[in-house]
């Protein structure tokens, strides 16, 4: 499969990378952000976009693909609703219209959250923001669409969060991190999973368009 990838500089876009490359079953990926990423490989190309939101510069290089693993995200804190909306919603929802025209054939992979709210009406800010955009991609037409929901995730193989304040916040709680994984493995997966999942639900599908964290586990495997 040829894929492209939103979020390759971010935790779980990197992890999602690092597994793309090294799989047989992925012959190249595209990676597209703001910026370029500080590695190479002979399956990798690199595009950059000023404004993800709007490909249409670009979008003679997005044809033939057969999948796309979205992974960009920013958390809510100190956002107001239409500024989160604005860069997780109505950005995705850009830039999947786009993909959708080009590749109708292709399956969109989106990471979105353990306790998204599908109904849209709940409490949690980010999570009827979520929820919408969840929402609007199963409706928008590929071929097939997987919102995954992970809870924590650990990031393996070196990959770490691109912003300070999270990576102090990481090492920190580690040793808690640890004792998660021994006591409710079902509450947590790892970045290597994440990717390993996103293949895999390519090749062979899954029941719901909803993948848990339990759901990525077993995927992985």
């Amino acid at each position: 499969m040829r894929v492209i990838l939103f979020g390759a500089s971010g935790m779980v876009g990197g992890g999602v990378l690092r597994e793309c490359l090294q799989s047989p079953r992925v012959d190249g990926v595209l990676s597209v952000g703001r910026r370029g990423l500080d590695r190479t490989d002979l399956k990798l190309t690199q595009v950059q976009c000023p404004d993800v939101a709007d490909l249409s510069g670009v979008e003679s290089q997005l044809v033939g693909f057969e999948a796309c693993f979205f992974c960009l995200g920013v958390s809510s804190a100190g956002m107001s609703e239409s500024d989160y909306t604005r860069v997780t919603h109505d950005l995705t929802i850009s830039a999947a219209r786009t993909l959708v025209r080009l590749n109708p054939g292709m399956t969109f992979v989106y990471v979105s959250g353990a306790g998204t709210d599908s109904s849209e009406r709940g409490r949690s800010m980010w999570a009827r923001v979520k929820g919408r955009t969840e929402n609007d991609l199963l409706r928008m037409g590929f071929r097939a669409a997987y919102m995954f929901r992970p809870g924590i995730i650990e990031a393996k193989h070196g990959v770490r969060p691109r912003s300070r304040v999270y990576r102090v916040g990481y090492t920190i709680l580690y040793p808690l991190l640890q004792l998660v994984k021994l006591v409710a493995p079902g509450s947590m997966t790892s970045t290597d999973r994440v990717g390993l999942a996103m293949i895999h639900v390519v090749d062979r599908g899954w029941p719901t368009p909803w993948i848990s964290t339990r759901d990525i586990n077993t995927l992985a495997r």
